[in-house]
């Protein structure tokens, strides 16, 4: 599926032809160079691998420098790879050309946005998971409104099940959110506006998919 490398900028609001005000996520999405292309002869399958962003060549590993200079490109931030680009792109996804958004998409296409979420630290099951508590604060329960409750364990089996939904860690997960739509490009600035909210903080990598 094709695709494109972005970085989220933030958020705004567009009011749509009947007049409804869409809360909008803006992405700066692209340019990215092709850094590689794989096809069914050598690798088995067909792939574009994209790339985005700017870093420090000192702070660069010599095997991925080398992979860029062969691709005439200075070192970059993400590397990304998409499978099974149509056909119609073959023109365009060639080593060392440029793709910009306005390639990928336009407006009125639907998309798939891949991101990582803010972290949240340590949360407890309210939080994390929706839990509802106790409720009431009667009968002594001065302490178990926000608790996870029983275990559900007895002497049989005398610990806790794999899975089961409590306290630890939240968000720094990979979210994938489907159907957004493109409302507007603006290839001047390589901004595409998408409705609807994306996972990640200001400035994280964004990857869109078609």
């Amino acid at each position: 599926m094709p695709g494109i490398i972005g970085r989220k900028v933030g958020m705004t609001s567009v009011y749509n032809a009947e007049g409804e005000n869409i809360a909008c996520t803006v992405i700066e999405a692209g340019p990215c160079v092709v850094t590689q292309v794989k096809n069914v002869e050598t690798d088995g399958y067909r792939a574009v691998q994209l790339s985005f962003g700017t870093r420090k060549e000192k702070n660069t590993p010599k095997a991925l420098i080398g992979h860029f200079k062969k691709a005439g490109a200075t070192a970059k931030k993400d590397t990304v790879e998409f499978r099974d680009f149509r056909k119609e792109f073959e023109g365009i996804v060639e080593l060392g050309k440029e793709i910009r958004v306005q390639d990928v998409f336009k407006e009125g296409d639907f998309l798939d946005a891949v991101g990582t979420s803010k972290g949240r630290g340590f949360q407890g099951v309210v939080k994390r998971h929706g839990f509802s508590g106790v409720g009431e604060a009667t009968h002594g329960q001065h302490n178990r409104l926000r608790a996870p409750g029983s275990m559900g364990n007895a002497s049989f089996a005398s610990r806790v099940i794999k899975g089961k939904r409590l306290a630890g860690r939240m968000g720094t997960a990979r979210v994938k959110v489907t159907n957004l739509q493109v409302v507007k490009i603006m290839p001047d600035q390589n901004l595409i506006v998408i409705s609807g909210s994306v996972p990640g903080a200001k400035n994280s990598t964004i990857i869109l998919q078609k």
